[in-house]
């Protein structure tokens, strides 16, 4: 079958079992959006405000659903504004592919009229990358893009494509996709069992590998054989229930005191999925002081990265521990877990002493779970106002919280709810932003309102960027240079001139009330809710300190 380059490529996408696209056009990508406009009943395509917003949906709608996301753009800037979103999903190991345009075969390398070498730019922010030079080439390299991002660690491949291979023609040929099979060193698994069985007091530390390789059964099975204490990384909140008996919480940087001094009491901590970054481990030396690692991950890079490990399984987490569990025996410390329950009753942070107008976090979600009933998919910025959500929201499944956690990208949530809402239409998504991160990407609005997606978006207002002033209070010295906003930008009116509804919280009296009435509305919805500028989050590691150094809202 003799086909454009342009038909190719759908018909690729359509092999994948592709349903949604995130893009905005432009002249490099003509030719694909005209045959868009023909498959318009098999892809649909979501017009975003901005780029960047199309690689954050489709990053949503991949953490969301495990599927791979796909966003197009255009060549130049329509190419360079994707690079945060691809970064993003690089670090959090989430499968997207990111189509651009080019110019044409002859105008490449001649500075041409929105020419820019995304695949260099691209190439330390990708698992790999493309640029088509031969429309023989082009279905091979969309199979291999799509096989690429979803099997072993998942993560972003970009596709160049240069207009002119867009309008040329070759033969097409339907193909299945390639499928994955994992296999595991039964070796290693058996030493790993070994370990298991001869520690005393384990501890499990759970991560988005968990949550990758779907494999969140599997985590609550080993868990309640061998009674094991279990903490995540932000990452991997979710992939096991809040409210399990063995639940300690988030560790690290804002982990709750359970999870951090247990962590440093164990005999073994089995790791699974994780990659021990800076905000978990803080001082490496220390964390390994005295704990045996057992470290299982997909990805070999990982081990012995940024902390030295006893022993580890290299493979696919749900694959591993479905051969590694009937070859542990049963455990029960009734000493260790009493130990862990004292360290768990520290976790609770109180609402204190304050009057009916103060807004505090732990109030604030506690609400937002009740009104939810804890259904809701969340998606978040970053910032104080992504460490309350993942500290007080009280997660029970995977793939409900949506954060950019390892690249941190101020302006992420917003565009991301949108890929998370089309993929999830039968779910309430809510997304927690600041009055910071929600001024870098609240186009998007644009985007939510023309397709009447019924998000909630609540921005914690504190006139500040609240996480960068909480470390110039704590750290600098109190100077708080240049993090005080003082903008006069009036949310409300904001979401009004979007179309959206937009509704004020100003004290803590009105908090149920508004969210309540936000839910039931089933359309787009702005929250302005009015936090105090001095509120911190707690508890908190000082980088660089040991990760029982913790700094509690007492201490302050």
């Amino acid at each position: 079958m003799l086909l454009t380059g342009a038909e190719i490529l759908l018909k690729c996408l359509l092999e994948q079992k592709v349903d949604t696209i995130f893009g905005f056009p432009g002249g490099t990508v003509l030719n694909i959006y005209d045959e868009l406009y023909k498959y318009s009943d098999k892809i649909n395509h979501i017009l975003v405000a901005h780029e960047q917003g199309a690689a954050h949906a489709a990053d949503g709608y991949a953490r969301s659903t495990g599927k791979v996301g796909v966003c197009l753009a255009t060549s130049g800037p329509g190419a360079t504004n994707l690079v945060t979103g691809i970064a993003t999903a690089y670090m959090d190991s989430i499968p997207i592919v990111a189509i651009t345009g080019n110019v044409a075969l002859p105008l490449l390398g001649k500075d041409s009229f929105q020419e820019v070498d995304i695949t260099g730019v691209t190439m330390p922010i990708t698992k790999h990358n493309y640029i088509v030079k031969k429309i023989e080439d082009l279905a091979k390299v969309v199979r291999e893009a799509f096989y690429i991002a979803r099997s072993g660690r998942p993560g972003p491949v970009l596709i160049d494509i240069p207009k002119d291979i867009t309008a040329a023609k070759t033969d097409y040929v339907e193909e299945e996709p390639i499928t994955t099979e994992y296999t595991v060193n039964i070796d290693s698994i058996k030493d790993a069992a070994k370990l298991i069985n001869s520690s005393k007091c384990p501890m499990i530390f759970s991560g988005g590998g968990v949550i990758s390789s779907e494999a969140s059964e599997e985590l609550i099975k080993l868990a309640e054989k061998i009674n094991a204490p279990v903490a995540t990384s932000t990452m991997g909140i979710g992939a096991f229930p809040s409210s399990h008996r063995l639940y300690t919480g988030m560790i690290g940087m804002h982990g709750t005191k359970a999870s951090n001094l247990t962590a440093l009491k164990s005999d073994l901590l089995i790791a699974i999925g994780v990659r021990f970054s800076d905000r978990v481990i803080s001082k490496a030396e220390h964390f390994q002081e005295k704990t045996k690692i057992l470290h299982i991950d997909i990805d070999y890079a990982e081990i012995g990265k940024n902390v030295k490990v006893h022993s580890f399984v290299i493979g696919d987490v749900k694959t591993v521990l479905k051969e590694l569990i009937p070859l542990i025996d049963e455990k029960k410390n009734e000493a260790w877990e009493d130990e862990v329950e004292k360290l768990k009753s520290s976790n609770t942070r109180t609402n204190g002493e304050f009057n009916n107008y103060i807004i505090k976090p732990n109030y604030f979600f506690e609400k937002l779970h009740e009104v939810t009933k804890g259904e809701a998919i969340i998606c978040t910025d970053v910032g104080q106002h992504q460490m309350w959500t993942a500290q007080f929201y009280h997660f029970e499944k995977p793939r409900t919280l949506i954060s950019s956690l390892g690249l941190g990208a101020m302006g992420y949530g917003v565009g991301a709810s949108v890929g998370v809402q089309i993929a999830n239409p039968d779910k309430r998504v809510v997304t927690i932003t600041g009055d910071g991160s929600f001024g870098m990407n609240c186009t998007e609005l644009a985007t939510i309102v023309s397709n009447n997606l019924p998000i909630v978006i609540i921005v914690m207002d504190n006139n500040s960027l609240g996480m960068v002033r909480q470390w110039q209070s704590l750290f600098y010295e109190g100077r708080a240079s240049h993090t005080i906003l003082n903008r006069k930008t009036d949310f409300v009116k904001l979401a009004e001139a979007f179309g959206a509804k937009g509704l004020r919280i100003n004290d803590r009296s009105e908090v149920e009330t508004v969210l309540k009435q936000a839910i039931d509305l089933k359309e787009p919805v702005v929250i302005d809710c009015m936090i105090e500028g001095e509120e911190k989050v707690f508890p908190m590691v000082a980088p660089g300190n040991p990760i029982n150094k913790i700094i509690t809202e007492d201490d302050i």
